[in-house]
């Protein structure tokens, strides 16, 4: 039976792994889910610790989540937005994130480029900011991918073998 909870953790990962890049999924939240299901079905002579689950894993899943409503913010500010401009790339996250793999990168494009129109713009400076909202975005995805990695690798190196 311990072998099927690995296999299951493993095929998790997977499944979280794919999730950071492809955002349908909620990739390390899959990831802290296979942990803590690994944690609670072998026990703690078999699994990580609770202080490695709480500390570790759920901390570093929270910073992707944050990673992903600030990657816009920080690069349109990158590439000379204004405030309004960073605010539209802020809540063009936040809405993104309810349509999927689109709305996570076209969501704060958009905001960047209405911010920087309301803000008094032009069309070329308002899509700088998009510009740069989505190279912020994809600087996270690339972010993301890192800390997911890292999330399995700790996993791997607190838990005793089955072998």
């Amino acid at each position: 039976m311990e072998l099927f909870w690995w296999f299951l953790t493993i095929v998790l990962f997977a499944v979280g792994l794919i999730g950071t890049i492809a955002p349908v999924l909620p990739g390390t939240t899959i990831i802290l889910a296979a942990a803590i299901i690994h944690r609670i079905m072998l026990g703690p002579a078999k699994s990580i610790g609770w202080r490695t689950v709480i500390v570790l894993l759920l901390l570093l899943t929270l910073a992707t989540y944050g990673l992903d409503i600030l990657a816009g913010y920080f690069g349109a500010k990158y590439f000379g937005a204004t405030k309004w401009g960073t605010f539209g790339a802020i809540l063009g996250a936040l809405v993104g994130l309810f349509f999927g793999l689109i709305g996570l990168f076209v969501g704060p494009v958009i905001g960047a480029i209405v911010g920087e129109v309301i803000a008094g713009k032009r069309m070329i400076d308002a899509g700088r900011a998009g510009w740069g909202s989505l190279l912020g975005n994809i600087g996270a995805m690339l972010a993301k991918l890192i800390i997911a990695l890292a999330m399995i690798i700790i996993f791997l190196v607190n838990v005793p073998s089955p072998f």
